[in-house]
């Protein structure tokens, strides 16, 4: 059984409380980044402080493709989380092999369709509390 791990939607992103901080960076400049091991190659989605393989922390940060293919997808209409307006499309998006768990954003609900090619659009959420903006890795109908 094949088990999916989905990026905290809140996190802290901030460098002083996470070593995943680059990721958020990356992210607000439009680039979907994920760590690979030094040790034994292994890429990882989400991304990782240390290898889920070798149990190494020596990682480095690697590019990963703009775009994706939909591989699954559920709209939901109603019990959206606060400041989130339906419907909601969720959908696990193949990224160069990697599924990743997100939402599609400025795109018709009533034409999403697994196969379909999609391209990543960081979609900004609210501030932390130090008025700091946090991202979440949303992707737009190609």
């Amino acid at each position: 059984m094949t088990y999916f791990r989905a990026t905290d939607p809140f996190p802290l992103e901030a460098a002083d409380w996470n070593k995943l901080s680059e990721f958020y960076a990356k992210l607000a400049d439009g680039r979907l980044v994920t760590t690979r091991c030094l040790d034994c190659r292994r890429t990882a989605w989400p991304p990782r402080g240390f290898c889920g393989e070798c149990a190494s922390d020596r990682v480095e940060w690697v590019e990963l493709p703009r775009e994706g293919v939909v591989h699954a997808f559920t709209m939901q209409d109603a019990g959206l989380p606060a400041g989130f307006e339906g419907p909601r499309v969720f959908a696990i998006v193949k990224v160069d092999g990697h599924p990743v768990f997100t939402i599609l954003v400025d795109t018709d609900p009533g034409r999403v369709a697994i196969g379909q090619r999609v391209t990543l659009t960081p979609l900004r959420v609210a501030d932390d509390p130090k008025g700091n903006p946090r991202w979440l890795p949303a992707f737009t109908a190609a």
